[in-house]
């Protein structure tokens, strides 16, 4: 223990060791301590310099430390001591105020001890098995150093971490811990764990990880919570940004729903905490990743239809009208509000109908417009409204339509602000990021929409008393050629191009003008400086278009002429050249990647999104269009009119085919129902013809019975007295008894059958029951007596069946046979015999009826003394049973007794046997029982004595 005293800081005499020397030899006291005590002493030392003798402590010690995580598992206090050891050294102090050197130094160091630390991937295996600890010494040191491995070495660490078995669900294990501090470094931990990995983060998800995090969001004040609520949504954010699978898991369960609760803003928006707007800024960031526009567009619309159902996009809306509110939220709320309803109908309809609460209440569309021709208002929040007012247009003709209509003349009025009338506004301030946002605004109005760009070309400006109003389409051009701002005239040459693409009236309106064409060839044709150059590109995009799209309506601006112009004033190669000019632009490919409007400066907002799409489609074909000549015109419309008249006759042929179609269906539908109508028919006859037949049948038995009938009354007159030996009376009434015979006969069928299955049960419960006594024998004899009984019965009544068939067999006989009247009085006897001899049966059946009821009653009692016997041996048997199990306990206990007397007596032995060797005397259990036999003897003899 001195010796640790002089590391930890005791005095010592004589030259103080170095920290190399110091930590060297407490790493020789680590590996060769053979106490525990000894060795976490050791590693406590090396704890308390792992900060200041970073490197030393890491170069020299990290083996030994790895070593103590795999040996001493059963100490948490020695693997709490190693594991702070490993992250001192790992870890890279950020909250220390270090120079750029010494902190790039630092990071440097990081990252070779930890490439040292993963060298071997069971490291990371153990110590994700470390985590496993509920001890808090154990587990929270872990949870750190694990965080970072992963800072430093991120994909190498996630790589082993993904194929170690149960890895991430040991790690999402943290997040249900009870103790906040491990489970705020577990958020921290899985922050870093699921960066830049789907694999990872799909494999969160499914470890319950939205649930889980939704709790403590909810748990935590949601938006008025702390930093916990912040690293939760950093960590969803890492989940579902760029994860389709893990977007489309959070939709279909339902997670859309619990985020409404985040934005119920209350009316004071007053005193808002910087932990509030951060958390608040995170939130609105998760929704736009849900309906991101570079999300698929069928997620993108689901979750568009979810967050309107469930209310989220009406609770957004209103924080974008209330008060009070931070205007980094305000910007950020009207981005979601765009993307949540770009390109969904209802969620647009919807927008459309929000009123701020004003007097009186203006549409939240006029509002925003009235923010982003302001320029005393935020940049950023000006580009917010554009991005929102492009979102509103987006694939929404009906909205499109709503905007150019505020500009007609018979649609304004005069005691309200319009939309239309702001747009008009800025396109015409003195403000050149108004005239820009204005322009392009109103581009997006028109885009893709013919009907609405035919509709503007309507639109007439009053621009000073009196003089004539003037078109929107020409107050453009009058702008442009008075030489503004470059970011004014790039806007107006946006507005203009998209405005006459794909639009003949709108190019024969602009070339109608007789000024447009040279102001844009003499603006192409000059050698102006580096930022004209974009104008210049724009004016020979725009004079394309008036060639591409132009309908030689004007004499003096066809096609031709208009290309014969550029070839004399510009050139085809230059008017080429100046064109790419568009595509060249450094800000061009940046407006190009993503549709929400980002610029660093407002001097830099120069191109719209949608805008770099069109200039992509039409590039080329201008180009084309340009260098084709006169003839290749000319073949190009004889090819068109052939195309056409080929147009003409294929669409006549595809309406005649149509209507032969038609026709053709028409008459297969009649074709089936005359075919039903016939198989119905052929059914009817089918039918009558049986029926025919069957009337036929009948028509000949009804003649052979009536040729039968006139037989026998020849026959029969001279014998009419006498039928049979019988009258008709007489044999009616036989044929009545016959049949109450057959009756009897059946019931008394009955009867036996009842009687068989009752002496079957008795017999098979007599089987069963033979236990009980000898009354089962004299019950089983009687049973077997009454059977012979009803076996000798049922022979009777067989033989007095068989002489009722032939008595009933010679009563329908009728006429057929001459008997003589003494065979039926000989028949009325046996009639009498046999009625006679039913009546004995009938008594002797209850009879049998009264003894087969006290046999039944015999028989319950029985069942009764067997079924308490039964409980008597079921209590038995348990009984039996317990004992058996006591017995085999006992014998059980009994073995051990033994194991132990056996082992005792081991050791008995072999202490002896090592006092002996010792040289001590020890007396043997035989001499000790010779020398107590002969006391036994002694004592005997002095009894006898």
């Amino acid at each position: 223990m001195n010796f640790f005293r002089g590391v930890m800081g005791g005095q010592a005499a004589g030259p103080q060791p170095s920290g190399a020397e110091t930590i060297q030899k407490l790493c020789d006291r680590v590996a060769s301590s053979t106490l525990l005590e000894d060795r976490r002493d050791a590693v406590r030392a090396l704890k308390s310099l792992s900060k200041k003798y970073r490197m030393e402590v890491g170069t020299q010690a990290m083996d030994h430390l790895i070593n103590i995580l795999q040996t001493d598992r059963s100490d948490s206090e020695i693997l709490g001591y190693a594991l702070d050891t490993l992250y001192n050294i790992i870890c890279n102090d950020e909250e220390e105020e270090q120079d750029e050197a010494a902190q790039k130094q630092a990071d440097d160091l990081g990252a070779q001890f930890t490439d040292q630390f993963i060298q071997d991937p069971e490291h990371v295996t153990l110590l994700l098995t470390l985590l496993e600890e509920f001890d808090f010494h154990v587990r929270w040191p872990g949870v750190k150093l694990l965080t970072a491995l992963l800072k430093n070495q991120g994909p190498q660490v996630q790589g082993i971490i993904l194929v170690s078995p149960m890895g991430v669900s040991r790690l999402m294990d943290l997040l249900a811990d009870s103790r906040e501090v491990i489970r705020n470094d577990g958020l921290l931990l899985l922050q870093q764990l699921t960066k830049s990995n789907a694999a990872i983060q799909k494999i969160v998800a499914f470890e319950n990880a939205f649930e889980r995090l939704l709790d403590i969001i909810t748990e935590e004040g949601s938006s008025d919570g702390g930093i916990v609520v912040e690293d939760c949504l950093l960590l969803l954010l890492n989940l579902l940004k760029n994860n389709s699978s893990n977007q489309n898991f959070f939709k279909e369960g339902s997670y859309i729903q619990r985020m409404k609760p985040w934005f119920e803003v209350g009316d004071d928006n007053s005193g808002w905490s910087a932990q509030k707007v951060t958390n608040l800024h995170l939130m609105l960031q998760l929704v736009r990743v849900m309906v991101s526009p570079v999300n698929s567009p069928g997620a993108t619309a689901s979750c568009q239809k979810s967050m309107y159902q469930c209310g989220l996009l009406q609770q957004l809306c209103t924080i974008l009208m209330a008060t009070g509110v931070p205007a980094d939220i305000l910007t950020e709320t009207i981005n979601t509000v765009s993307e949540v309803i770009r390109g969904s109908q209802v969620n647009q309809d919807y927008f459309a109908s929000v009123n701020a609460p004003s007097n009186p209440p203006r549409p939240a569309i006029v509002v925003l417009l009235m923010s982003m021709v302001n320029e005393r208002q935020p940049f950023v929040l000006r580009c917010a409204v554009l991005y929102c007012f492009q979102c509103f247009l987006y694939k929404n003709q009906k909205g499109q339509g709503e905007i150019v209509a505020t500009l007609l003349p018979s649609t304004i009025d005069a005691n309200s602000i319009s939309a239309g009338q702001l747009l008009c506004g800025g396109l015409f301030s003195a403000d050149s990021l108004s005239n820009w946002c204005a322009a392009v605004a109103l581009a997006h109005a028109l885009q893709d929409n013919l009907t609405q760009k035919e509709q503007l070309l309507r639109v007439q400006l009053a621009t000073s008393l009196g003089k004539p109003p003037v078109s929107l389409l020409q107050q453009c051009t009058n702008i442009l050629s008075q030489g503004s701002k470059v970011q004014t005239r790039v806007g107006l040459l946006m507005l203009l191009c998209t405005w006459i693409s794909n639009c003949p009236i709108a190019v024969t309106h602009f070339l109608h003008n007789q000024e447009n064409v040279p102001f844009l060839t003499a603006q192409i044709s000059e050698n102006l400086g580096e930022d004209e150059r974009l104008v210049q590109g724009l004016c020979a995009l725009l004079l394309g278009i008036c060639i591409y799209y132009n309908d030689n309506s004007l004499e003096n601006y066809t096609k031709e002429k208009l290309k014969q112009l550029i070839e004399k004033r510009i050139g085809k190669e230059n008017f080429v050249e100046k064109l790419g000019f568009i595509t060249k632009h450094e800000l061009y490919s940046r407006a190009a990647q993503k549709p929400q409007p980002v610029f660093p400066s407002p001097e830099q907002m120069l191109f719209d999104h949608e805008f770099t799409k069109l200039v992509k489609e039409l590039e080329g074909v201008i180009t084309k269009a340009v260098h084709k000549s006169s003839e290749e015109e000319k073949k190009e419309e004889e090819v068109k009119k052939t195309l056409e008249q080929h147009d003409n006759i294929v669409t006549q042929y595809k309406e005649l085919i149509r209507e032969q179609d038609a026709q053709i269906q028409e008459l297969k539908e009649q074709v089936a129902s005359m075919t039903t109508q016939n198989e119905q028919m052929q059914n009817t006859v089918t039918q009558q013809l049986s029926q025919i037949q069957q009337h036929k049948d009948q028509y000949n038995i009804l003649k052979l019975k009536l040729g039968k009938d006139n037989q026998s009354q020849s026959n029969s007159q001279g014998e009419s007295s006498q039928v049979n030996g019988l009258q008709t009376e007489e044999l009616t009434q036989l044929r009545e008894e016959v049949e109450e015979l057959r009756k009897q006969h059946s019931l008394l069928q009955t009867q036996l059958s009842d009687k068989d299955a009752l002496i079957n049960t008795l017999r098979s419960e007599k089987t069963e029951g033979s236990a009980a006594g000898s009354d089962n024998t004299e019950l089983l004899k009687e049973l077997e007596a009454l059977r012979s009984q009803v076996q000798s019965q049922s022979a009777e009544i067989t033989q007095m069946k068989t002489e009722r068939q032939e008595l009933l067999r010679r009563a329908e006989a009728g006429s057929s046979d001459a008997v003589s009247s003494s065979d039926g009085s000989s028949d009325a006897a046996k009639i009498a015999e046999v009625e006679s001899r039913l009546a004995a049966q009938t008594t002797e059946t209850e009879k049998l009826k009264e003894e087969a009821k006290s046999l039944s009653q015999s028989r319950a009692e029985l069942e009764q003394q067997l079924a308490s016997a039964n409980s008597t041996v079921a209590i038995l048997q348990t009984e039996k049973t317990k004992l058996q199990t006591e017995v085999q306990e006992s014998k059980k206990e009994q073995d051990d007794l033994l194991m132990l007397l056996a082992d005792q007596d081991q050791k008995i032995h072999s202490l002896k046997q090592r006092l002996k060797d010792l040289g001590e005397t020890v007396d043997d259990e035989d001499d000790l029982d010779a020398r107590d036999q002969t006391d036994d003897d002694y004592e005997e003899d002095e009894d006898e004595d």
